[in-house]
């Protein structure tokens, strides 16, 4: 693989006149289900149902590899998690890539990143140097907290650790649009000799804990008032309506933000120019399938929200475009879109020319779990999968075959057998496992078929997970979770 330095060299330096500025707004567990738009009636997010009411919506954005690491790093590089090494949590970057903010910076961008980075893998409140920040210049960061109210980062270059005043979405935001106003100048109006700008803003809730939202947020939701996916069983329901309560408070405070963000983006002359992303990095089960948190391939876990609107380009209108949007797409995407030159060392397609009405070819997403780990560990039954998710199907493959709950009988073998086969058209809830239904063999054998197209396509050979945690000499504790610090 080629050097970061030798593929800039290949690159084109000059850009057209006013390229697009891109604002990416990360929210982090925020599954699909969650949004006003996309069919939730208790949940309230006026704001982001404005803006998908003037985007585009990706309907078949997947978060292929559940996880906030995994999922971080490939949207930074573009890469497949096999590719970048960052296959479970808390480690670091082992490939060589042109980051995101690299790429955008070398076609002449000025770039900036506020909030949760968590790909750095060397403690979760190190300082970051600025070699390490994969071309982002403006870098208000840090690794990861779930403290969203005492919440730490470090300003620039001083290893000084600051915190954010309040709730930090309401400060990361603050300090987002401050950014923003500060360039107000690269609108419709900017000259060729000015910069367009590249900011990710990634908020940390509304992932767990689920309480800590703002007391008047907290206060639109009553648990006993909340209605429960027919997939969660009743011993959980309690539980569920708690923590469903809490989780729309910190999304209806996030959908605060976002208002926040347009807002600043009219006020100063940027909406129409500017390429305003809305995006999660994976879901959240809720208590679906009996199930906390992530990592898993039910579609409460896999399907996120991807909104993009550019009305310069795109118009104001809302539509819906098809292809299977993974997060190592995300980066190509971006860069197709603004028309810049997409690194080698990507691994993802560009879908960019979906948006502008061209038939794109997309048949499925992947989804894998490289090493259960952390919540999905082998001790409450985690093991890896391959799968893939086509528009009415999901099929998945584990190592051995799995009880209900994904529970390794004794017999530990490690072929690749069929594990999961859902029919989500008629069954959205996926309450009826497939599998070993005789009627679906041919459809079973055509999804299998795909899944191991796909998986040669990027080079996949779905090895046990401790080949791979071997392969980069991560540490393991004793529930096979890479520690942190």
């Amino acid at each position: 693989m080629s050097t970061p330095v030798a593929h800039r060299v290949a690159w084109t330096q000059t850009r057209r006149h006013c390229h697009p500025n891109v604002v990416f707004l990360l929210t982090d567990q925020w599954r699909l289900h969650a949004l006003g738009y996309a069919g939730n009636a208790q949940v309230k997010t006026p704001n982001i149902d404005r803006l998908a009411s003037e985007s585009v919506n990706f309907k078949h954005a997947i978060s292929g590899y559940s996880v906030c690491c995994p999922w971080r790093a490939s949207f930074l590089t573009g890469q497949y998690p096999l590719t970048h090494g960052v296959i479970v949590n808390d480690v670091p970057i082992s490939s060589e890539p042109v980051g995101l903010g690299e790429a955008f910076k070398s076609a002449g961008y000025n770039t900036a990143y506020i909030g949760k980075w968590h790909v750095d893998g060397r403690g979760r409140s190190a300082y970051i140097p600025p070699e390490r920040r994969l071309g982002f210049e403006h870098f208000k960061a840090l690794e990861c907290t779930h403290d969203y109210n005492q919440s730490a980062y470090y300003d620039n270059d001083d290893p000084t650790m600051r915190a954010w005043d309040g709730y930090d979405v309401f400060a990361q935001t603050a300090d987002a649009q401050r950014y923003i106003e500060s360039r107000k100048s690269q609108g419709l109006r900017a000259t060729s000799a000015e910069k367009p700008f590249m900011l990710v803003l990634s908020w940390g809730p509304p992932h767990n804990p689920y309480e800590t939202a703002p007391k008047e947020y907290r206060d639109m939701y009553n648990p006993r008032h909340i209605e429960l996916r027919p997939n969660v069983p009743p011993e959980m329901a309690d539980d569920a309506r708690e923590w469903l309560a809490g989780y729309y408070a910190h999304c209806s405070a996030i959908d605060k933000s976002v208002g926040d963000i347009m807002k600043t983006l009219d006020d100063n002359g940027l909406s129409d120019n500017t390429v305003l992303v809305f995006a999660s990095d994976h879901g959240d089960m809720l208590g679906s399938h009996g199930w906390t948190r992530k990592q898993k391939p039910w579609e409460e876990s896999i399907r996120v929200p991807f909104l993009l609107r550019y009305p310069a380009k795109f118009g104001p209108a809302a539509r819906e475009v098809s292809p299977f949007l993974n997060a190592h797409d995300i980066m190509p995407t971006l860069l197709g879109i603004c028309g810049l030159p997409i690194p080698s060392s990507v691994d993802g397609r560009d879908f960019s020319a979906a948006l502008a009405g061209k038939t794109v070819e997309s048949d499925g997403a992947l989804l894998a779990c490289f090493h259960p780990f952390g919540e999905w560990n082998r001790i409450v039954g985690g093991h890896e999968y391959r799968g893939i998710r086509t528009p009415r199907y999901t099929y998945c493959r584990s190592l051995s075959r799995v009880g209900s709950r994904g529970h390794r009988p004794a017999d530990t073998a490690t072929s690749a057998v069929p594990w999961l086969l859902y029919d989500n058209e008629v069954d959205p809830y996926q309450l009826e496992n497939l599998v070993d239904d005789p009627a679906y063999s041919e459809i079973l054998a055509r999804l299998e078929a795909l899944l191991q197209r796909e998986l040669d396509a990027i080079g996949d050979e779905f090895l046990d997970g401790m080949s791979y945690i071997n392969r980069w000499g991560y540490p393991l504790d004793d529930t096979g979770t890479v520690p942190f610090r």
